[in-house]
């Protein structure tokens, strides 16, 4: 699992795309099954099935578990931070993610093993440790491969990159699911964990066609002393902040709009739906959205106006708003009484998955392009650690508003409002913000400086 000096450390001169991409994408696609499929099942599993040392049932409260959901995901999104800090200055991005897959799998192991509260807290603890830290040595080392000479490339391994993401998360959420109900938590969980080993092992399978970027101690702590480098950290996080707010609203999809499903009609396309598989509805929109973005909105829109990526997160942002407002709708009937058909959520998860292409994807290539050689795992991995602060808000959120008789502050249609309503403040303050933003690209393998479009490329050799 060592550096070995025979592993390219430089990007091909190449015009075509790098080898070693297939492995990446089909890691990737392996390893979001195991993960989006333990999460599908985790809320249903938590207030349907947890249990105590002697075997017999302890579930969670509707808010409880939605409260220790989304403190998982905080800490899933947090440790990114670690992660790229042993990659950057000591492992390697390599190394990081190999090493690192092993205590993912052994998480996905004690789930399958032992269904307590202790259980549950030790594997969404190695879960949160494994994924995190793999999480942005994985994005920064599919970069790694482009060089000058093939960056028009990059942009399409991206999105075959987020295509597999979402392929493994749809057949997850199917599957995962309807593992729980029949077989119980045991299969369910271990499912995913098998998945998460191929995912090692096809990832492993590749390692002499990457371009292995070396670890760097000293390059990485003189370029934590630049300036110039705060300075660009800054105006990303300035960035971000905006974009916690919006995995905020939409991780709710894997927590409260699960248990808004429980109340609702959810017999569609002549099949009554598990309240945890609906949610498989937003990796099929990714795949259907991603091509018709790249090919028909982005072109039409950009004969109106110069769709910047700031500009495109922007209308995401209020995209996620309209989302939470329908939620509210169907919250409303609910509380009168009423079964709506789950269509209306189905309406919910195509506005807010429209947004996720506006807003995920676009930044995920905007935060790598934008990071300094040096840090470029760092600076994904802020870009997670916003991913980590939306969901901390929502767990802080559902914390606070529980009270001692089980009932809460923020109930019904005024919950999805209360979400909708911090959205679109962030939304109208982003606006100001994205016009003060100028970008500058750093990419390796380049020399000298230039500019592209309204773009300032800096170049360090």
């Amino acid at each position: 699992m060592s550096q070995s000096p025979t592993f390219r450390r430089t990007p091909l001169a190449t015009d075509t795309m790098p080898p070693g991409i297939f492995h990446l994408v089909a890691n990737e696609g392996a390893e979001r099954f195991s993960f989006y499929g333990m999460r599908a099942i985790l809320v249903v599993f938590m207030t349907e099935m947890l249990l105590n040392r002697d075997g017999q049932l302890d579930v969670m409260t509707d808010a409880e578990a939605r409260a220790y959901f989304h403190l998982f995901a905080s800490a899933v999104y947090f440790f990114p931070f670690v992660g790229a800090i042993v990659a950057d200055a000591f492992w390697g991005k390599y190394t990081t993610i190999i090493r690192l897959s092993i205590v993912y799998c052994l998480g996905h192991l004690t789930l399958a093993l032992d269904h307590t509260r202790l259980g549950l807290a030790i594997g969404l603890t190695l879960i949160a440790i494994g994924s995190g830290g793999i999480k942005p040595c994985v994005s920064a080392n599919l970069g790694d491969q482009f060089g000058p000479t093939n960056r028009g490339l990059m942009s399409k391994a991206f999105s075959w990159f987020y295509f597999a993401i979402n392929a493994g998360a749809f057949v997850s959420m199917l599957l995962t699911p309807w593992l729980l109900n029949h077989y119980g938590p045991d299969w369910a969980f271990g499912v995913p964990g098998l998945l998460m080993f191929l995912a090692t092992v096809i990832f492993w399978l590749g390692r002499d066609r990457y371009v292995h970027i070396p670890p760097d101690p000293i390059g990485f702590w003189r370029a934590l002393t630049d300036p110039e480098t705060w300075r660009t950290l800054l105006k990303l996080c300035g960035i971000f902040v905006f974009v916690a707010v919006f995995w905020s609203l939409y991780d709710q999809t894997s927590s409260a709009w699960v248990l808004q499903a429980k109340s609702m009609d959810r017999t569609w396309l002549g099949i009554e739906w598990l309240p945890s598989q609906i949610q498989a509805v937003n990796p099929i929109l990714i795949m259907l959205f991603i091509p018709l973005f790249a090919y028909v909105v982005y072109p039409t829109l950009g004969r109106i106006v110069s769709l910047t990526p700031l500009r495109k997160m922007s209308i995401g942002f209020f995209l996620a708003v309209i989302a939470f407002l329908v939620s509210a709708i169907i919250e409303a009937r609910i509380v009168q009484g009423e079964h709506p058909s789950i269509v209306w959520q189905l309406l919910a998860y195509a506005i807010i998955t429209a947004a996720e292409v506006l807003v995920s994807i676009t930044c995920l290539e905007f935060s790598y392009t934008q990071a300094p050689l040096k840090l470029k795992s760092i600076v994904m991995a802020l870009f997670l650690l916003s991913v980590s602060l939306g969901n901390a808000l929502t767990s802080l959120v559902n914390y606070v508003i529980q009270q001692e008789d089980g009932t809460t502050l923020l109930s019904g249609p005024s919950y999805y409002g209360f979400f909708a309503g911090i959205m679109f403040l962030a939304a109208v303050v982003f606006l100001a913000v994205g016009r003060q933003y100028r970008e500058r690209v750093y990419l390796h393998g380049a020399t000298g400086a230039g500019t592209h479009g309204n773009e300032t490329l800096n170049f360090p050799a």
